[in-house]
């Protein structure tokens, strides 16, 4: 069995795939050296060094590096999520839950192959997560897409392809 440190993109399920493990031992840096490899895409949640952009620039910029992007989907989960009324607002001005929420607009829309999650539902309010949890139900047989979800625990109510724990 390959280890978790050794784990390549070919070597992950499509569909929903599940890295779980304590604090520090790892989940972000694992997400970040996978989200760095071709036709994969990993971001910080907090959107660090992007105060000044509004959420549609955020969007441009990430849309220019994926080009199966889907723009009708980036509309539903800005809608789904609650961000129309933020979109004209620079992001230093935006909560962190709404910060967040924009970051995860741009991974789900990107149409990457290998898309990262890192903890995903921290700072969302409960109906963001419900919208979340809904999409990754969704996508979770997907043949052909990736989605890999760090976090302490896997979420119960999610149909796994896979699941990684960390030690």
């Amino acid at each position: 069995m390959t280890s978790l440190s050794e784990l390549q993109p070919p070597q992950l399920s499509p569909g929903l795939v599940a890295v779980t493990g304590d604090e520090g031992t790892g989940k972000t840096q694992l997400l970040r050296r996978l989200g760095s490899a071709a036709s994969a895409l990993w971001l910080d949640l907090s959107l660090p060094g992007q105060g000044e952009a509004t959420p549609e620039q955020f969007w441009d910029a990430v849309r220019q590096q994926c080009p199966a992007w889907s723009a009708p989907l980036q509309q539903d989960l800005a809608q789904a999520l609650d961000l129309s009324r933020h979109l004209g607002k620079k992001l230093s001005m935006l909560s962190t839950g709404s910060r967040r929420k924009v970051a995860l607009v741009a991974l789900l829309a990107s149409g990457a192959t290998l898309t990262c999650l890192d903890q995903p539902y921290a700072a969302l309010d409960a109906a963001s997560v419900r919208v979340l949890r809904e999409f990754l139900s969704d996508v979770a047989d997907h043949p052909t897409r990736t989605w890999l979800v760090a976090d302490y625990v896997a979420d119960t109510q999610l149909p796994w392809r896979q699941q990684f724990a960390l030690p």
